[in-house]
């Protein structure tokens, strides 16, 4: 056997592929950027010196930058890591959620029932079965959290039943 049938027998590492889904996903990052520092740049800067309203978005729109680099980067040398199989349900639990949280906000439900129909579809779409344990859970947390928007720092959340009786 020669030094060159020698080497044809070994086996070859398979030859890396473009990640199509990650350059894709890079490309919505970096327009996503682009849309943050646009609208940064319609807001009225009402300070005199320094960082106005403007700052933040575009802070936010470079560290969408860097991420939207550093995937096209893996994703044209082939190093995302393989992607598991999706099941659908926990999104559209989520989805219908977030469906949920609008219709009971809009139907004058208010806040507290609104975010705890949101937290309740949200830990059933990540398995959690327990649905009266994260009921009580998501009333608890949702009033704290109405009562210090609402006492604490005196911000307006949505209004419902639920929120008058406090």
């Amino acid at each position: 056997m020669t030094p060159d049938t020698a080497s044809e027998n070994l086996p070859r590492a398979p030859a890396r592929r473009v990640d199509r889904a990650g350059v894709v996903i890079a490309a919505a990052l970096a327009v996503l950027a682009a849309v943050l520092v646009w609208d940064a740049s319609k807001l009225p800067s009402t300070t005199m010196y320094g960082m106005g309203p403007e700052a933040m978005p575009v802070v936010i729109a470079i560290g969408l930058v860097i991420l939207a680099v550093g995937n096209l980067i893996d994703a044209l040398r082939g190093n995302l890591p393989p992607r598991e199989s999706m099941d659908p349900k926990p999104v559209w639990l989520i989805i219908g959620g977030l469906a949920l949280l609008i219709a009971i906000i809009g139907f004058g439900g208010g806040f507290i029932l609104a975010t705890s129909a949101l937290f309740i579809t949200t830990s059933a779409a990540f398995g959690r079965r327990a649905v009266l344990a994260d009921t009580v859970i998501a009333l608890v947390i949702t009033t704290l959290i109405y009562l210090a928007f609402d006492k604490l720092l005196t911000l307006s959340l949505p209004a419902g039943p639920l929120e008058r009786l406090l």
